[in-house]
């Protein structure tokens, strides 16, 4: 297989994985023009598209891409049948088709809806977990986002977490506030520098996530006490919840 990833409007990427016969699902495709010029550019023939969630920056490029290809299968949750979605998916359901076979895994927090697809070792989960931080809240509740992560987290540490945002570097920036350890400033800088040179921090590792990322630590004495919470006082969901407000105002 062959992962790649297309930047689009600010910071979002397009996924595509590419089989060894140059067919190609192509993951929350936030503009159509790249994906096109990408697909054509390299022979790839594309064999469907996976949506995570119904926001517009992962689905607006669904109606170009299908007017070129009329015949591919959209897949989603049942929160982008508006958006283009032609199969309907969710949690605990599998598709295969061709090379690919994806397990669906239900990650609400983010919207009331968002699933992520898994097929070992690639993860597309959207805007649930991001390098060095995690999505906001908008539909969902700070529970349903700690559960869903949690999901995430029991996944095989070699698992490559395709998110779809350019957001380690700001989400660094507020783990180093919560949590200064060498470990997380040491990642910090290491961003900072791929940044400056204009390459992506992910896709990242699951291994990776669990060192730096401090909404996989919500059990970490030390950040408890540094977010403001007595150690071991608060259920775990209770200080990812202070955790993600404190990071919405930072």
């Amino acid at each position: 297989m062959e992962l790649i990833s297309i930047p689009a409007l600010s910071d979002n990427y397009i996924w595509l994985l590419c089989d060894e016969n140059r067919h190609v699902v192509i993951v929350d495709p936030a503009e159509s023009q790249p994906v096109l010029d990408t697909l054509e550019s390299r022979g790839w023939i594309p064999d469907a598209i996976l949506l995570t969630h119904h926001h517009h920056d992962h689905v607006g490029g669904v109606p170009g891409i299908i007017e070129r290809f009329p015949e591919l299968l959209v897949y989603g949750p049942a929160e982008t049948q508006s958006k283009g979605a032609t199969i309907i998916v969710c949690g605990g359901d599998s598709i295969n088709f061709g090379h690919f076979s994806f397990q669906i895994i239900d990650v609400p927090g983010h919207t009331l809806g968002h699933i992520a697809f898994y097929q070992a070792p690639y993860l597309f989960c959207g805007d649930t977990l991001f390098s060095g931080g995690c999505g906001r809240l908008f539909e969902g509740t700070a529970e349903q986002m700690y559960t869903s992560i949690g999901k995430i987290a029991e996944l095989p540490d070699d698992t490559l977490i395709c998110c779809a945002h350019e957001y380690t570097v700001s989400n660094m920036k507020f783990a180093h506030a919560v949590l200064p350890n060498q470990t997380i400033s040491e990642y910090q800088q290491k961003v900072i520098r791929m940044r400056e040179n204009n390459q992506p921090t992910i896709p990242t590792t699951l291994q990776t996530e669990k060192k730096i990322n401090i909404f996989l630590k919500c059990d970490d004495i030390d950040l408890q006490r540094n977010i403001g919470i007595t150690p071991n006082s608060q259920p775990l969901s209770a200080v990812f919840r202070q955790l993600r407000r404190q990071k919405d105002q930072f």
